[in-house]
């Protein structure tokens, strides 16, 4: 019967409970347990197999730059400006769920797109759909994909993420197709869904970024009165050696 039973569960797309059930044939300790421990065990397994793999999917979907950002190597000493209470705070992901936004401001190399990979990966680990660019590169696509038919299908990829990351916001100038694009990105998301961008120019300055008043305050009414900030000040994190955790 163990041949055809483990046959069964890959034929049902069980292999965690196929591999539970292999490792307590072999684990002699397991034998005394009652049928429904054995059990228990064995879909604990298969939930835990499941889990991995949605993990791993919607990381690989969410294309984070930083991909050694983890939530548990957060840096909270007070020289970097970081609120541990708002961070812990974030790291619920509540504010997704209210479909609200964080804007992370600081100098050049203070940790923002790692932050903001660390906050998209805690977001994917909950179930939420992540999708990290970087703005400059977004705004390229985007007029790549007027050109050849493809504009519909760029922002419905975008439009079906629960959190969508905008690294990298202002340090490119934005031409009047590109403020534009970027409204309609920004208005998909509104209401429901959450916007993260990290900036080395502070808000007070973005209607200056984005030129054309009109526009201007069509984007940032959607996205800074429902936003939590973070300011990351301090000395550069790339002065430190790679591996150091921002």
């Amino acid at each position: 019967m163990r041949n055809p039973t483990r046959q069964a569960l890959l034929t049902l797309r069980m292999p965690g409970m196929a591999q539970a059930y292999d490792d307590q044939l072999n684990n002699p300790a397991t034998h005394s347990l009652g049928f429904d421990d054995r059990l228990g065990l064995l879909v604990d397994a298969e939930l835990a197999q499941r889990e991995s793999r949605r993990l791993a999917k919607l990381l690989k979907g969410a294309k984070l730059k930083a991909a050694n950002a983890f939530p548990e190597d957060i840096d909270f000493s007070a020289k970097r400006g970081i609120d541990k209470r708002q961070v812990i705070d974030l790291l619920t992901c509540q504010w997704i769920q209210r479909g609200q936004h964080v804007v992370i401001t600081g100098p050049t190399g203070t940790g923002k797109t790692w932050l903001g990979c660390a906050l998209g990966r805690e977001a994917a680990r909950k179930g939420y759909g992540v999708l990290y660019c970087r703005l400059p590169r977004l705004l390229e696509e985007l007029e790549v994909a007027h050109a050849d038919g493809s504009l519909p299908a760029v922002r419905t990829r975008l439009a079906k993420q629960q959190l969508l990351i905008l690294d990298d916001w202002g340090v490119a100038p934005i031409g009047a197709r590109g403020r534009q694009d970027l409204l309609e990105v920004i208005d998909d998301r509104v209401p429901g869904k959450s916007v993260l961008i990290t900036s080395q120019l502070p808000t007070k300055t973005w209607h200056d970024f984005l030129g054309e008043p009109t526009i201007a305050d069509a984007i940032l009414d959607r996205v800074l009165h429902n936003k939590h900030t973070i300011e990351l000040k301090g000395d550069s994190m790339r002065r430190m050696t790679p591996d150091a955790a921002p």
